[in-house]
């Protein structure tokens, strides 16, 4: 099943690595350089340009690991994402 980020951004559950609240984990350093690198090697997509309230982390065997940044709070898409398990 797939788990729609916002806007036309759909993944596959089977691809999540993890949803975060975007507020709450950017505090920690590790979790900005995370970001920060992920966002220099191109694997950040902005699902939406509104005030970001989550990152989802997957991986794909093709494209490897992406990190979404939606403006879905993280509750919302873990409880999308348990629907279609």
């Amino acid at each position: 099943m797939y788990v729609h980020l916002g806007n036309d951004v759909s993944v596959n559950e089977k691809g999540i690595i993890g949803i975060f609240d975007i507020e709450n984990t950017s505090l920690g350093n590790d979790t900005r350089e995370f970001l920060k690198r992920s966002e220099k090697e191109g694997n950040v997509v902005n699902v939406s340009y509104e005030m970001p309230k989550s990152f989802i982390v997957c991986s794909d065997k093709k494209t490897g690991e992406t990190v979404y940044i939606s403006q879905i709070a993280a509750s919302s898409l873990h409880r999308r994402a348990l629907k279609s398990i």
